[in-house]
């Protein structure tokens, strides 16, 4: 949508919706008074109006000149409102088609009948799924809304994992992990040293960090570095990259037809522009700073009594078409294989199903982030859903597969829409036994 013709496409669908939505409006609307249509028939489409307004002007305003909250939450309330509106525009389908297929039964009928439309409570279905759509889409939009205020609800979820391969000298090894911070959606700071300081009192042996920092840009980290060097333990923190630490969602001025030779040349790979990988060795230098070791495609030795596990941190990896993947597991896991027990960090959980089920069999435990949980679903004790769901199989909480078990941390922070529903942000410790 930062593209012109990307905003008009966007407005074109916008307003389809808004007219589809707006015959609903008018249906409920029928018993109120002339002027009380006229006056939410105006509220109505001065949102829309607005709304479009705004989608317009991206390409050609300095939108990141904005204050963060003001231009964060202005797009929440756009996209939220937009999405609740598609939601609703499902139930005046159904009526829809309920509609087609009444007449298309009575036209071909023998007698001349006319179908029942009538509930119980004298509506006709009509009116009864306007009002279940625009209901179901307001409370979808309020319950956006009130996700607002989940920001930095930051939960500690304990799990403890058995195996039996591990060295007797690691059992009861403490781990935290953490995911996805993304330092560039932040807005309170005081609020973000709480959720460190509550890391900090977990008294974790280590802490892995399984990727993505920023946004895009090292910048985002300068108001924080003074917050996240705070995180300390005993036998150290571990951090790997995530999709967003390569900046591949910037526009960058060097991805041009030269570099496009060079890819080519590569046979058709990925490649980082000359810009791009200063911004990576940027934030390389970040996570030293902050004291973090970062695992580039490598693995540790982590010793304790005598005894050695493998800690392994690849570059993100992605059975996404959709995501470029930059490891190497191969390279990464290489000189590893004499270790009885194995902790791999991967910022993508559906690697898992991509090469380590199938291929690192001795991997005994994956960590990655990503998926967020959406940021929007349900998550209890006998229960979880969000629809992220529809897109990655493994996506919020603990996955095994034979002796190998997977942990997904639904993030840290934020990102896109500045709340969480359901999902909250997670501190993860996980303790081996």
């Amino acid at each position: 949508m930062r593209s012109a013709s990307g905003s008009l496409i966007f407005i074109a669908i916008m307003l389809l919706v808004d007219w589809y939505v707006f015959m609903a409006v008018k249906t409920v609307s029928h018993n109120l008074s002339p002027k009380a249509k006229t006056i939410v028939f105006t509220a109505f489409w001065i949102v829309s109006a607005l709304s479009a307004l705004f989608i317009a002007l991206l390409p050609y305003i300095n939108y990141e000149s904005w204050q963060r909250p003001v231009r964060t939450y202005i797009f929440a309330i756009v996209i939220g409102l937009f999405m609740a509106k598609v939601v609703s525009v499902f139930f005046f389908l159904i009526d829809d088609i309920r509609r087609i297929i009444q007449w298309i039964i009575t036209k071909f009928s023998s007698k001349n009948t006319t179908v029942e439309t009538v509930v119980e409570n004298g509506i006709n279905r009509s009116t009864f799924l306007s009002w279940m759509g625009l209901g179901i889409g307001s409370t979808l939009f309020g319950t956006l809304l009130y996700g607002f205020r989940n920001q930095y609800n930051y939960q500690v979820k304990k799990v403890q994992m058995a195996f039996d391969n591990l060295p007797s000298a690691f059992k009861g090894l403490k781990i935290i992990h953490i995911s996805d911070i993304h330092s560039g959606s932040f807005m309170d700071k005081k609020a973000v040293q709480r959720g460190v300081d509550l890391i900090n009192k977990q008294g974790a042996d280590m802490i892995l960090f399984t990727g993505d920092l920023v946004n895009d840009r090292p910048k985002e980290m300068e108001d924080y570095m003074d917050v996240f060097n705070q995180l300390k333990a005993p036998m150290g923190v571990y951090s790997t990259l995530g999709n967003h630490d390569y900046a591949d969602y910037v526009q960058w001025p060097d991805r041009d037809a030269e570099h496009k030779k060079k890819e080519d040349a590569a046979g058709g790979k990925h490649l980082l522009t000359p810009l791009q990988q200063a911004n990576l060795n940027e934030l390389q230098a970040v996570h030293a700073k902050l004291g973090w070791r970062l695992l580039m495609d490598e693995h540790v030795m982590l010793e304790k009594a005598g005894e050695k596990i493998a800690l392994i941190g690849v570059q993100n990896i992605s059975g996404k078409i959709r995501f470029h993947s930059y490891g190497d597991m191969a390279k990464a896991h290489a000189g590893s294989e004499t270790q009885p027990f194995k902790i791999l960090m991967s910022h993508d959980p559906s690697h898992w199903d991509k090469e380590i089920k199938s291929k690192f069999q001795d991997v005994d435990l994956m960590l990655s982030g990503h998926t967020h949980g959406m940021q929007f679903g349900v998550e209890l004790p006998w229960f979880k859903w969000s629809p992220v769901q529809f897109v990655y199989k493994q996506w919020s909480g603990l996955y095994e597969d034979g002796k190998q078990k997977l942990y997904v941390n639904p993030g840290f922070g934020f990102i896109g829409y500045p709340g969480r529903v359901g999902i909250m942000p997670e501190v993860t410790v996980i303790e081996l036994v």
